[in-house]
């Protein structure tokens, strides 16, 4: 029913044009470091033992499962906040339920590609989302660019943010979940699985929500308040619609505040006047989901149209892994819980994903 195009993000605008320069990322797990932050300390005492782990080249679900065997509990018994890319470096948080029994020792686990960094108890499990946010730590390799040119985009970064899209990661490898999504709110799909429903329904929503943002940065004002806008306080989830003050334009742009677009649900879009007439137009062609999503009862909610990266900083290398001895790029920055850093590197230059160039690779070749 509904046609998405491929590669899928290459439709969505840019927040200061389209990158002149290209690079690859991914080449080598060393290459993305994630390292998650939780915004409380951990009490020492209680019946969890929560672990900081570093995996490489492992996903968190293999993990979960070897922290199980390793603790001698059920997987349910084990907490973690969310899945983290498989080719990379990572480390976050895994709280493991043991009341009454002693820590294991964390050189029995055994796995070489998987560290036990320390472990802390606490009284309670760790909740999924339950992040402030995350640390990335990421090296662009085969770079070509005019230096001046990619200098002036990383300050652009630095001072304004880049626009608060969902990563095509959200979407499945060449949108497949976006066409699943169109099947399940549609009702063709029997007896799906409750992680699936999930999976799709955060699907349709975050297309929707990247359609609007879209939009408004080809209109420029993304990053400003516009009257009817629903706003949202930097560094929380919580928004309320513009209540005409004077100030709020101002503090828009200071970043204390952020312009949002809509989660689509039951009701009534929160926007007002020219903002909600550009949403409406924007997610109308998209009917099937939006009955789907009003049936399945969940609620408007919205997600900031910007992020801004916090310590934002950069450093130029010699790339001793590429044919030529070209430039690479290390970017460090943080991101609120629920923003991508592939949505940053997106605005730096025309990334490429070694692991999907991969894949694509293999698949072309089977249908030969």
């Amino acid at each position: 029913m509904y046609e998405f195009p491929q590669p899928l993000m290459d439709s969505l605008a840019y927040s200061y044009g389209v990158p002149s320069c290209s690079g690859v990322y991914k080449l080598h797990p060393e290459d993305f470091v994630v390292e998650e932050q939780i915004a409380f300390e951990l009490s020492g005492e209680g019946e969890h033992l929560w672990c900081w782990v570093e995996k490489c080249g492992e996903n968190t679900d293999w993990v979960l499962q070897q922290l199980a065997k390793w603790a001698g509990v059920s997987p349910a018994r084990i907490g973690v906040a969310g899945q983290k890319d498989r080719h990379a470096v990572t480390r976050q948080w895994f709280s493991i339920q043991l009341p009454g029994l002693a820590d294991p020792d964390p050189e029995a686990l055994g796995i070489e590609t998987v560290r036990i960094l320390k472990m802390v108890r606490h009284q309670r499990k760790l909740q999924t989302g339950g992040l402030s946010g995350n640390r990335f730590e990421l090296v662009i390799r085969q770079l070509e660019a005019n230096p001046e040119e990619l200098q002036t985009r990383l300050q652009q970064i630095q001072q304004f943010g880049v626009p608060n899209y969902f990563g095509e990661q959200r979407f499945g490898f060449r949108g497949s979940n976006l066409v699943k999504a169109t099947d399940f709110l549609q009702g063709k799909m029997q007896r799906v699985k409750r992680n699936q429903k999930s999976l799709y329904i955060s699907a349709a929503r975050s297309w929707l929500f990247n359609l609007v943002l879209s939009e408004r940065i080809r209109l420029g004002n993304w990053n400003l308040f516009v009257y009817g806008d629903v706003m949202q306080l930097e560094g929380s989830t919580r928004w309320f619609a513009e209540d005409g003050s004077d100030e709020l334009a101002q503090r828009v742009e200071s970043g204390d505040l952020h312009p949002t677009g809509p989660l689509v649900g039951k009701g009534e879009l929160p926007s007002r006047q020219a903002v909600q007439a550009l949403e409406e137009q924007i997610i109308q062609p998209y009917e099937v989901w939006i009955q789907g999503l009003e049936q399945l009862g969940l609620k408007q909610d919205r997600r900031a149209l910007r992020v801004l990266p916090k310590e934002f900083e950069w450093q130029w290398l010699n790339d001793d892994n590429s044919e030529n001895n070209t430039a690479a790029l290390k970017v460090k920055f943080s991101l609120p819980a629920g923003s991508y850093a592939t949505m940053v590197l997106r605005e730096i230059c025309q990334i490429q994903d070694a692991q999907i160039a991969l894949k694509e690779r293999n698949l072309n070749r089977s249908g030969d």
